[in-house]
């Protein structure tokens, strides 16, 4: 009762401060945003309490809290407490004690070309939460804590922390006529099936149907300009397996992504997400919802990297590498050379539960046509891919895992955008960066109205 009273008295308390908050533009929020549009709501006490309760069910109790200079809230919580253990098929699942075989590499002594940086050491401060020098005891995990704003910045309570079905379905082995092949392939390339829904790409993707059971790449880091609240730009490996009929798709993904819909500021951020049903009902992003398990007490998924590249300047990139366990099954997330990050069990997937049969890497952003124009968000860097080298975004060193347990570098990919005259991809192969592309553009221009 005095809890009831509690959050109504508060839900109206915060009525009135939304409406203030409305007359405000969204660069209150951080100091780093580049986009400037409102946005306001009419909120019930009623829907607040229901934003409450699922607030209280993702945001567990913390031994510890830490304010990072960015504005986000890091809770430490109890390793046992996550969230994943609120899943139905994880009821009775004991969290990985003994860390799996990681994935053997056939190709030694791969390098830079010494103009990268790599951001994802243990030695160097790589997420903004880590500036202050406070980390997350052990036993615990540092979480992101979820916000009203963060909720009423979704389109409604169920899609927050989800992407939409059917827009963000990635690519089927089919044709489309309004794909842009940028290489000479034999094979038909995937079937941009959210074209029509607003979503653009610029991707390599692997054509053979054999096994998979992970991939790896190192992806430079920027902070690109995205034009509306509701658009996002991120750059990312799809992990795939199942029919892309929109029922039955498998997903494992992870990357680099700037969503001021929902992080509420325009600083990319590391984040994973996952699905079981073509996003229909099933997984999430980070640990927006029950399903990851993390293990890593100093990784925040959802949180800020710093630094970021910039244009004839640093160029910063981190390595993500997805992989089956072969011995449990589990899917694991490694970051740098050897970190790992907590793994989805196998008990959430139907096809994964085996085998990927495709991967894809590359950029996606979302296309709202405001003022029926093109949108000027912007994929990697902003620019171009012929640009090359401190100019245009790149993923370097694509592998994938086989079933023997071993990286090796990928020769056999293809590479595909929507729309070339708004952002592109060009691939290539060399001993130091082994395949790898650039990719991106700035979206809206003469040739992309």
């Amino acid at each position: 009762m005095n809890k009831i009273m509690c959050r109504v008295i508060m839900g109206n308390l915060l009525l009135m401060f939304l409406v203030v908050l409305c007359e405000e533009r969204c660069t209150a929020v951080s100091t780093s945003l580049n986009y400037t549009k409102m946005y306001s709501r009419q909120v019930s006490s009623l829907r607040l309490d229901r934003i409450h309760r699922h607030l209280d069910k993702i945001n567990k109790p913390p031994l510890l809290t830490i304010q990072s200079p960015d504005g986000d809230i890091i809770d430490c919580i109890h390793k046992r407490k996550q969230p994943a253990m609120d899943h139905p098929l994880l009821k009775n699942h004991k969290i990985r004690r003994v860390p799996p075989a990681l994935p053997k590499s056939t190709k030694k002594g791969q390098r830079t070309n010494g103009s990268t940086t790599s951001v994802d050491g243990w030695k160097g401060v790589w997420q903004t939460w880590h500036q202050n020098g406070q980390l997350c005891p052990k036993g615990t995990l540092p979480v992101r804590r979820s916000t009203v704003h963060d909720v009423l910045r979704a389109k409604s309570l169920f899609y927050f922390g989800k992407k939409q079905f059917p827009n963000f379905l990635p690519f089927s082995p089919t044709r489309h006529s309004g794909a842009h092949p940028d290489s000479d392939t034999d094979s038909d390339p995937p079937d941009l099936l959210s074209g029509n829904n607003g979503h653009e790409h610029a991707i390599a993707y692997t054509t053979g149907s054999d096994e998979v059971y992970g991939a790896k790449a190192t992806i430079n880091v920027w902070d690109p300009s995205v034009d509306e609240l509701s658009e996002f730009s991120l750059s990312q490996i799809w992990v795939l397996s199942g029919s892309f009929d929109g029922s039955d798709l498998n997903s494992i993904e992870a990357g680099w992504q700037v969503s001021p819909e929902l992080y509420g500021d325009s600083r990319p951020r590391l984040f994973t997400y996952w699905t079981s049903d073509a996003y229909q009902a099933t997984g999430c992003y980070n640990l927006l919802c029950s399903g990851f398990v993390q293990t890593n007490s100093r990784i925040a998924i959802g949180a800020a990297i710093s630094p970021v590249s910039s244009v004839a300047g640093n160029q910063y990139d981190i390595t993500l590498l997805i992989w089956k366990d072969p011995r449990l099954g589990d899917w694991w997330l490694g970051f740098g050379d050897n970190t790992l990050v907590g793994y989805w069990p196998r008990e959430l997937f139907t096809h994964l539960a085996d085998r990927a049969t495709m991967v894809e890497w590359g950029g996606e952003i979302v296309n709202s046509r405001a003022n029926d124009e093109h949108t000027s968000t912007q994929m990697g860097s902003g620019n171009f891919a012929e640009d090359g080298f401190g100019k245009a975004s790149y993923f370097r060193n694509l592998e994938i895992v086989d079933s023997d347990n071993s990286l090796t570098s990928v020769r056999d990919i293809k590479t595909l955008s929507e729309n070339a005259n708004c952002y592109n991809i060009q691939n290539s192969y060399n001993e130091q960066w082994g395949t790898h592309f650039y990719y991106g553009g700035p979206g809206k221009n003469p040739q992309c109205p």
